[in-house]
């Protein structure tokens, strides 16, 4: 098992895989290049994320996706800790938004994260249509943060 930065130059390779995590192109074009984008190799690609710094020492998980054949075997949680791990002596928190979907919820708190804030209608203001997860429409961004 490995870690790779992508170079910017690569990011666009892995959109299909992105949207995944974030539905729509645009919202992704936002923080792609602005941010540092990781994948988790085990012979092949398990998992990819993009880490902006929104702040100095504040960072925030923008998109992280397992490929799905591979998802609930571990490889999300340890793309975390990588992230955190390769962050910690550069910044301080590191924040990540999601739907209320418990499910998603219960994986980030796995993993280390309280709930920080809420975003009243993000969903429905940041977005062309609407967002559904687990059968529920997603109007909030939840956001959660860790320390480094």
């Amino acid at each position: 098992m490995n870690f790779e930065k992508i170079n910017d130059s690569d990011k666009t390779t892995y959109l299909e895989l992105l949207l995944i995590g974030d539905e729509q192109v645009s919202m992704i074009e936002k923080y792609l290049y602005r941010g540092d984008m990781f994948a988790l190799y085990d012979n092949d690609i398990r998992a990819i994320c993009v880490v902006t710094q929104e702040q100095a020492g504040i960072y925030e998980l923008k998109n992280i996706v397992t490929v799905p054949t591979y998802q609930r075997k571990g490889y999300g949680q340890k793309l975390i800790q990588f992230i955190v791990d390769y962050y910690k002596n550069s910044g301080s928190e590191l924040y990540v938004g999601t739907g209320d979907c418990p499910v998603i919820l219960r994986f980030y708190e796995r993993c280390g994260f309280v709930k920080s804030h809420v975003v009243k209608n993000f969903f429905i203001d940041n977005y062309d249509h609407p967002m559904y997860e687990d059968g529920h429409q997603l109007i909030d961004m939840i956001y959660l943060k860790r320390s480094l």
